[in-house]
């Protein structure tokens, strides 16, 4: 794909990038028509065995986790007959079993995928399947401090831990991720309790512990980090500011606050190992491609940057975007693994080998080209479908794999709901045009959901003719 670099912006060029979206548009269609062929109504699909997958987290009743992660995805893409099967399936179908679920995955996937949708099709049915889902989790903020518990029965109202997290705490990624999500429904319903809910959830100020008491004000575990059990609460720091046009300061303030402390303690960005003969040695789980410090920087970075590609921060996430791209191009798959070892410069080898048809590095292409138009990030992007389509396509949907360092890896029997909302979404918004979901207008959650920047839609009934405005 390097001879884009040689086009202008011609007839041809933009028939290339149509025959792009074209086929991404078709891995999407396959991914769905085999997950509604062999999975319907499940949360998600198993492609080799053909049929339902119910992970933990999203609990064992079949809520439809892919069709409300998918719908935008659909919806952008032009699928019109799969959309409205899945619209259908959401107006008549979508209830809220008796079944122990997590906050915070519902939050992202199914309050996030259906506030998006009220946002680009103003469809009040899916707002107020929203409204119902986020009024069944309230009572899951009924503690002393106002700190959600991590778990609910959405029938019961039963709240609890998670059984991995100390007695009486919360994980802070999650507990914290919640602000978009509930901050822009209340504004739409005028909903006092939806606002009261988040308004308890303390902002830390600089980096907080990983895990937070909800009985007190107070940490359970002497543990800071950027990554995993952090990341996304900074994230939507980030994002809730952005979101609010840039009225919560709060927000931005402890963001930049938390990345100036970080900036001096590297080892609260990355999990450091020390081996014979070298030094400073670091394990990168691949969701931390997408963390505001480490993985997704040439997204994060670039947003809190604000498009100012001389800062220190945007240079930063240029570089370990690329060590993304050579993490990806070095295993025989050209897919990156779950978790792999580096040092400050390069890097080195893969420590956990699966892949699980993550988008965290798509993602990251997908913001620096937004940002640069370097046509490298397309180059990459594509780089990516290829492998996809070689190493993870099957005849009924697209599998996770177990080893990248492996062409022709045996798979993991996943087609995981997030290949469909972020993966093919974010590789489809590189090869078109920026005026499609254009970045001073909205703004993504961290399940790639976008919702509006607040006083830059107009939302209306008429709503999709103005997604380029």
């Amino acid at each position: 794909m390097t001879y884009l670099n040689n086009y202008c912006e011609t007839t041809a060029f933009f028939k290339i990038l149509t025959y792009y979206r074209t086929r991404l548009a078709a891995m999407m269609k396959h991914a769905w028509l085999s997950y509604k062929t062999h999975a319907w109504g499940a949360n998600e699909l198993r492609p080799l065995s053909r049929s339902g997958h119910q992970p933990s987290v999203l609990g064992q009743a079949p809520l439809g986790a892919t069709i409300v992660d998918s719908i935008d995805t659909l919806y952008i893409m032009g699928l019109d007959e799969e959309y409205n099967a899945a619209k259908k399936w959401i107006e008549e179908s979508l209830n809220f079993d008796n079944t122990q679920v997590s906050v915070f995955e519902f939050t992202i996937r199914f309050v996030g995928g259906l506030l998006k949708f009220s946002a680009l099709s103003f469809y009040t049915m899916f707002l107020e399947k929203a409204e119902e889902l986020v009024k069944a989790m309230l009572p899951a903020f009924a503690t002393p401090t106002g700190i959600p518990r991590s778990l609910i029965n959405l029938q019961t109202k039963n709240a609890m831990s998670f059984g991995g997290a100390p007695s009486g705490c919360s994980v802070l990624s999650e507990a914290g991720t919640l602000h978009m999500e509930f901050q822009y429904l209340s504004e739409l319903t005028g909903k006092k309790e939806i606002r009261s809910a988040i308004a308890s959830i303390p902002r830390p100020n600089g980096l907080f512990h990983s895990y937070i008491n909800f009985h007190s004000p107070s940490y359970c575990i002497s543990h800071s980090t950027l990554g995993g059990l952090s990341d996304s609460f900074y994230e939507y720091l980030l994002k809730e500011w952005i979101r609010s046009g840039k009225n919560d300061t709060e927000a931005r303030q402890l963001y930049d606050l938390s990345f100036f402390i970080a900036s001096h303690f590297r080892s609260l960005l990355l999990m450091l190992h020390t081996y014979p003969g070298m030094s400073s040695i670091y394990f990168s789980q691949h969701f931390l491609s997408f963390s505001p410090v480490f993985s997704n920087p040439g997204g994060m970075f670039a947003l809190g940057s604000q498009n100012n590609q001389s800062s220190e921060w945007f240079q930063r996430g240029a570089r370990v975007t690329e060590t993304c791209y050579k993490a990806y191009t070095s295993t025989d798959t050209h897919l990156g693994p779950e978790k792999m070892v580096f040092s400050p410069h390069e890097f080195l080898s893969v420590d956990d080998k699966k892949y699980y048809l993550r988008p965290e590095t798509v993602e990251s292409y997908f913001y620096m080209w937004r940002f640069t138009k370097d046509v490298k990030y397309r180059e990459w992007a594509w780089e990516v479908v290829d492998a996809l389509e070689k190493q993870c396509r099957t005849d009924a949907g697209y599998s996770g794999i177990k080893d990248v360092t492996l062409s022709g890896s045996p798979k993991d029997d996943v087609q995981q709901s997030f290949f469909l909302a972020e993966t093919l979404k974010y590789l489809y918004l590189i090869f078109s045009e920026d005026s499609l979901l254009p970045l001073n207008r909205w703004v993504f959650n961290t399940e790639a959901h976008p919702l509006p920047i607040r006083g830059q839609v107009d939302l209306g009934p008429d709503i999709w003719p103005r997604l380029s405005v």
